[in-house]
C-alpha cells in the first residue's frame, strides 16, 4: 500500500480535521512582555526552591518582564529575615530579593500569620507584641494573604515556587 496515496485520500475525506492557521507567528507569541506575581513557600537553604525562584525572577527581569509582587509565605518567610548568618561561600538569599526589590521596584510581602508563627516580626509587630527586637530585613513587608489574591488577579501568571 502506497503511503502517499493513504495521505491524500485522509485529507479528502477528513478536511475538518486539518489543523487550524495560527494568526498570529509565534514569535510575536514570545515577545509579549507579561506581568508576573511569584508565591515563594520555601525557606531559603533548606531546599534550591528559594533560589531557583530567584534566578526565575532574575531571567524575567532580563527579558523586560513586570513581577508585580513576591509574596512569601509557609517557611517562605525566612526569606525575609535579617538575622540569619550565611557562610562566604553561599549565596546571601534574603539580601538578594531585597537587592532585586530596590533595584525594580517589586514589593517583597511577607505573610502576617506564617510569620509570626515563625517569629520574623517587624517593628510594629514587635511592639504589639511587646517584643524586644525585630528581624524583618528591610524592603519587605508583613501582610495578609488578601495581597497575593489581588496580585494574582492583576497578573498575567501567578507562578508558586
Amino acid at each position: 500500500m502506497d503511503v502517499g496515496n493513504v495521505k491524500a485520500r485522509r485529507e479528502r475525506a477528513w478536511p475538518l480535521f486539518r489543523p487550524p492557521r495560527l494568526r498570529y507567528s509565534k514569535v510575536s507569541l514570545c515577545l509579549k512582555k507579561m506581568n508576573y506575581c511569584l508565591h515563594i513557600t520555601h525557606a531559603p537553604y533548606t531546599s534550591q526552591t528559594a533560589m531557583t525562584a530567584l534566578l526565575f525572577a532574575q531571567k524575567l527581569l532580563e527579558r523586560q518582564h513586570t513581577i508585580l509582587r513576591i509574596f512569601f509565605s509557609g517557611d517562605g518567610v525566612h526569606n525575609g529575615n535579617g538575622l540569619c548568618i550565611v557562610p562566604q561561600d553561599e549565596m546571601n538569599i534574603p539580601l538578594a530579593w531585597q537587592k532585586i526589590a530596590q533595584e525594580h521596584g517589586i514589593e517583597l510581602i511577607v505573610c502576617v500569620s506564617s510569620a509570626l508563627k515563625r517569629g520574623i516580626i517587624n517593628e510594629q509587630e514587635a511592639q504589639r507584641y511587646e517584643k524586644p527586637q525585630h528581624n524583618l530585613l528591610s524592603g519587605f513587608e508583613i501582610s495578609g494573604l488578601g495581597q497575593l489574591i489581588e496580585a494574582s488577579i492583576h497578573a498575567d501568571r501567578l507562578v508558586t515556587f
